[in-house]
């Protein structure tokens, strides 16, 4: 006699195979965690979490990371399923031009995609920081009368994730905070490209995450979904640690031919294959992306469960905004997409000619944020005594003090990227992180992650050019400025004194994207700023900062001098060696290139006269990128090799960032373009 499948079974039979349609009509993708994976899926959306597919937005939503990105189709069929609208024309075109369902899943391109995730251990570092976010954000709004925030983050990873170091920081990280709220399904499926993982990962995970301070739940049967309720449940009730719990699968799981194997990972199975799987799971095959309606009205009555937990939510907001109006109001602008206009800081006032480094301007524009930003967190990879984000008032953000603001990430900047990426996608928070410009070299994925999400992540880099002296050319930026800007849609802003500092700062709150703000260890001059211009001007990108004397010489000798950050000073000085010979300078100060680039054409025509053809480019980092501003007439006076140790001051000298070189090579660029 055959027997009668339950619904719950005919639903996990649903998901893999229109995974496995999904792949195989795009020939290409990754069928096998889908396969083996989908009752973790399956149990976690419709017997755990909470969530609205009405409202995929909802504050107080259960969060699920896929971690291992790579299995996308099976994240893309459990939205389909649950009412996110993403219909069956999308998933159709899974991996196509333009689709909402791309290879990896992506932030912003379909609703239910919580993060970007794909870079292996990227999701479950991010996991890290929207688990954090939750504990920070409880501790601020929650009363004893109100809960506002009280939800879980839940991931899902596999082998590769557990192998990233990200993922060794952030969890290193998430043991010690204590983060409960934090629940990863470990797919323990033994398998990775090359083969077997016992070729290169043969650590004991349980014992691994135990030192971590995690809870642990070992040995969990992937197919027994009372079995996978049962251990996150118990997950549940652990409050005071993180939980890990391993959940034995197969990958490719119903393939005759390739369960438990490699080639499952990455391929589609294949017609014959995917017949045969079909057959296995009691499905047509010949038909493709079928939908038993039992299934779908099985998952229309969990929305409606959704629906209606969200509404008791809503009750508990409403009272806050008749309670608290305007903080309610100020977080209904960050929700929008909108940094409130009530938190925006007043500008400490700094006094023209006075020497300050620039990290020391932005811990001073820090502290006035936080005196108006009440959800304002972040901290530094235990350099803030050095990057300037100690400030007054603060208390450390730990388990038992989660409502304090100041992060300590440790020495773990690549985790400290990806958790300041979590903690902004609840769009909520203000969150930063800080360390020295060189070690952006060990955040670049989540940095690239959070350009790619377009999340408000701010990232503070100090030390930012050899001017840092003695620590030498392994702490002495080169190329890392370059490779910030290569990244679209990435802000970057070098402040040349305090008060494009405090733009800076403005700039970066305001526009709502991932920002990087790079200052000086060393003291500059304060610019004169009486009337404002400055902190207005910052908002282009670039300005005339010191312009030539007017004149009706159609033949005058005119120079325009470019320069970025520490570099505009000698520049300025340069300017007046170099009138004195009898030409006309402009200084143009560009602290972010990318605000620049957004001006109109006939703005920066004004700037940057294309008539003009003598233009000197001045900073102390790699020359790539610069060429579009010093044209074909001019030049950059960069550093295209590594620094040394000396005290800062000797360095900049030896390699030529002196007023006395620079307006040595604007006369000789002169004279040449005659």
């Amino acid at each position: 006699m055959t027997r009668t499948r339950s619904i719950d079974e005919e639903a996990v039979a649903t998901i893999r195979l229109l995974a496995v349609d999904m792949v195989e009509k795009a020939r290409s993708g990754h069928p096998g965690l889908p396969l083996g994976a989908a009752p973790m899926a399956y149990t976690l959306f419709t017997k755990i979490m909470h969530f609205n597919p009405a409202n995929p937005e909802w504050p107080n939503r259960d969060r699920f990371v896929l971690s291992a990105g790579h299995g996308s189709a099976l994240l893309y069929a459990m939205l389909h399923l649950c009412g996110y609208g993403l219909g069956m024309e999308e998933l159709k075109q899974f991996r196509q031009l333009g689709s909402r369902t791309p290879g990896h899943p992506e932030y912003g391109h379909a609703p239910g995609v919580e993060t970007t995730t794909g870079p292996l251990g990227q999701g479950l570092a991010t996991a890290v920081g929207m688990a954090a976010a939750e504990r920070f954000l409880a501790a601020r709004l929650n009363t004893p009368e109100r809960t506002l925030i009280d939800h879980f983050t839940y991931v899902i990873c596999s082998d590769g994730d557990l192998m990233e170091g990200v993922s060794s920081e952030a969890s290193s990280l998430a043991g010690h905070l204590r983060l409960g709220r934090l629940i990863c399904l470990y797919d323990s499926n033994h398998i990775s490209i090359e083969g077997s993982t016992a070729l290169c990962f043969t650590e004991d995970v349980a014992r691994r995450y135990e030192a971590y301070g995690w809870h642990v739940i070992s040995h969990i049967d992937g197919n027994d979904l009372a079995a996978i309720e049962r251990a996150v449940r118990d997950a549940q009730e652990i409050d005071d640690r993180p939980s890990m719990i391993i959940v034995n699968t197969t990958i490719g799981y119903g393939s005759p031919h390739k369960q438990g194997t490699a080639s499952a990972h990455g391929e589609p199975l294949g017609p014959d294959e995917t017949k045969l799987v079909k057959r296995a799971f009691g499905f047509p095959e010949d038909e493709s992306f079928v939908v038993p309606e039992a299934v779908y009205a099985h998952f229309r009555e969990l929305a409606k469960r959704g629906a209606a937990r969200e509404a008791e939510w809503r009750t508990q907001w409403q009272a806050f905004e008749r309670d608290e109006p305007a903080l309610a109001a100020a977080i209904n602008e960050l929700l929008a997409g909108r940094f409130p206009d009530a938190w925006l800081p007043d500008l400490p006032e700094f006094t023209a000619g006075e020497k300050l480094a620039t990290r020391q301007a932005s811990k001073s524009v820090l502290a006035k944020i936080a005196e108006k930003a009440p959800l304002l967190a972040g901290g530094s990879a235990d350099l803030a005594p050095s990057t300037g984000t100690l400030y007054g008032g603060s208390c450390d953000f730990e388990a038992g003090s989660y409502g304090c603001s100041t992060f300590h990430f440790g020495v773990r900047e690549h985790a400290m990227g990806a958790i300041v990426n979590g903690m902004a996608l609840s769009k909520m928070m203000i969150p930063y992180g800080a360390t020295f410009l060189i070690f952006a070299d060990y955040m670049k994925p989540a940095l690239r992650i959070a350009a790619l999400m377009q999340s408000p992540s701010l990232f503070i880099f100090t030390h930012d050019s050899i001017g840092l002296g003695e620590d030498g050319p392994t702490h002495q930026p080169i190329e890392q400025l370059a490779m910030l800007r290569a990244m679209p849609g990435f802000d970057v802003y070098r402040p040349a004194d305090a008060n494009e500092t405090a733009a800076a700062w403005l700039l970066a709150l305001k526009r709502r994207k991932p920002a990087a703000l790079v200052l000086t260890r060393q003291n500059l001059p304060v610019l004169s700023d009486a009337d404002g211009r400055i902190r207005d001007d910052v908002a282009k990108g670039g300005y005339v900062l010191a312009d030539w004397a007017d004149t009706d010489d159609a033949d005058a000798r005119r120079i325009i001098i470019v320069a970025t950050g520490s570099e505009v000073h000698p520049a300025l000085e340069a300017k007046a060696l170099i009138e004195a010979r009898g030409y006309a300078v402009r200084v143009v100060s560009m602290p972010s290139r990318e605000l620049f680039a957004e001006q109109l054409p006939e703005y920066r025509a004004a700037v940057l006269p294309p008539t003009i053809r003598t233009r000197i480019v001045v900073e102390a980092a790699a020359t790539f990128g610069w060429r579009d501003i010093s044209g074909n007439g001019g030049a950059v006076i960069g550093l295209d090799r590594f620094g040394m140790s000396a005290p800062g001051s000797q360095v900049l000298e030896h390699f030529g960032f002196t007023a006395a070189n620079i307006a040595a090579k604007a006369l000789e660029l002169f004279t040449e373009s005659r």
